[in-house]
């Protein structure tokens, strides 16, 4: 993103008030939110609306609202439950399952009190299951350390990642937002007064543009943000039965899970429904710590499956944890996620320059907030007071080199795609 001196145009020269540059989870979403405040608005996708070519595909992610990575995550997963129920009705759809679901590990460990902070801090309902009785509810589990507890979360389930981001499109259209798909931007340029999106031969001219790339985004905006190449995994029961309507792996006896094991170790996932849409089996993944994933180069991400550097770790880790599982993946796909240094969100005006709002960072759980995230976009964009404290998400927040600096904040790594 360059930054010129040249001449504004003037406001009968605009485009639109607002172009939206990439329409995945969070810039699909801010189309929507800003189309339903009646702002003029044009939203830019390289890509298909709802295509597998960055972090937002799979067919489903977790839902939680005790958000171990921040307790100010709180209140945009709850405003986040609204809008995607409100968008669901909308549009007809099931955009969110609040199934409930479970945080496995030590009391001491990321997981659990990460979880625990969050309920306190937010005042949000939980329950804590005792050993005795998290091994009693849950006996597709093993291998529990002496000291593992649970944190039962009511509000926790699964949100649609493709059928997300075609619903926010479809209702900002019609709400009257323009889409240019399968179009690529070239450049950003800020000048005075507004911007210029470069499309190859053509340029949009705009106050304002909303920056939401996902793996692209340091491409076009400096900020210490890194693309990780982070594989999406599914896995049958070694019994056909286990993973079918009533079995102990369906997604009603088998729910949302994020488990610390007793050596580290953390996975996430939840059970199987082959009766919703195209139907899926069980999705498990492994946390990114230890190095478990690799940078990427969006534009050259490698979108092969390597089976023992891909999930070696992860099919042991599954077969100690779940051992009535396969712990060879029936199904694999290339994702990729956008680590920021403190694995918090990045959102604002970096440098306070109100003619770009950069969406990014989304370090692999951002999916779950997108129409929250999609509504502080709008609001930032069009000036209005964010409906809740972001500040820990500042672009502009202390950065020391080699980590942004929040001493409230533990460093969980937390480094998932769910």
């Amino acid at each position: 993103m360059t930054d010129s001196t040249a001449t504004a145009p003037s406001a009968t020269a605009l485009d639109a008030e607002v172009v939206v540059v990439g329409l995945g989870a969070w810039g699909s979403q801010a189309l929507w939110r800003l189309a339903e405040r009646d702002v003029d608005v044009i939203g830019v996708e390289r890509f298909g609306i709802g295509h597998p070519m960055g972090s937002t595909h799979g067919a489903t992610r977790l839902f939680r609202i005790a958000c171990m990575e921040h307790p100010g995550l709180a209140p945009i997963a709850t405003a986040a439950r609204d809008l995607w129920y409100d968008l669901g009705e909308r549009t007809g759809q099931t955009l969110l399952r609040q199934t409930g679901g479970v945080m496995v590990g030590p009391r001491d460990g990321h997981v659990v009190a990460g979880t625990l902070r969050a309920v306190e801090e937010a005042g949000l309902e939980a329950t804590v299951l005792e050993h005795d009785e998290l091994v009693e509810k849950f006996p597709q589990y093993a291998g529990f350390g002496a000291d593992d507890i649970g944190v039962w979360d009511p509000a926790a389930g699964i949100s649609y990642p493709e059928k997300g981001v075609r619903a926010a499109v479809q209702e900002a259209q019609r709400l009257g937002a323009r889409v240019l798909a399968d179009t690529r931007v070239t450049a950003i340029d800020l000048v005075d007064g507004g911007v210029e999106v470069t499309l190859g031969d053509r340029v949009l001219r705009a106050r304002r543009v909303v920056v939401a790339l996902g793996a692209w985004t340091p491409q076009f905006v400096d900020l210490p943000l890194v693309a990780r190449r982070t594989p999406l995994f599914w896995f049958e029961g070694r019994h056909q039965e286990a993973v079918l309507p009533g079995g102990d792996f369906a997604l009603e006896a088998f729910p949302v899970f994020i488990r610390q094991l007793p050596d580290g170790t953390t996975l996430w996932g939840h059970g199987a429904d082959t009766e919703d849409g195209d139907g899926y089996v069980v999705k498990i993944g492994l946390e990114d710590s230890g190095g478990a994933f690799s940078d990427a180069e969006a534009d050259s991400v490698d979108r092969y499956i390597h089976p023992e550097a891909d999930y070696g770790a992860l099919s042991a880790a599954v077969a100690r944890a779940f051992p009535d599982l396969d712990p060879v993946p029936s199904k694999a796909i290339t994702c990729m996620v956008t680590n920021s240094l403190d694995r918090q969100f990045v959102i604002g005006s970096p440098g306070g320059d109100g003619r770009v709002v950069v969406a990014g960072g989304d370090s692999g759980h951002g999916f779950k907030h997108a129409p929250a995230v999609g509504e502080l976009l709008a609001q930032l964009a069009v000036g209005e007071e964010p409906f809740t404290d972001i500040a820990f998400m500042d672009p502009d927040r202390a950065w020391d080199g080699t980590t942004w600096l929040d001493e409230d904040v533990p460093a969980t790594a937390l480094d998932r795609a769910s």
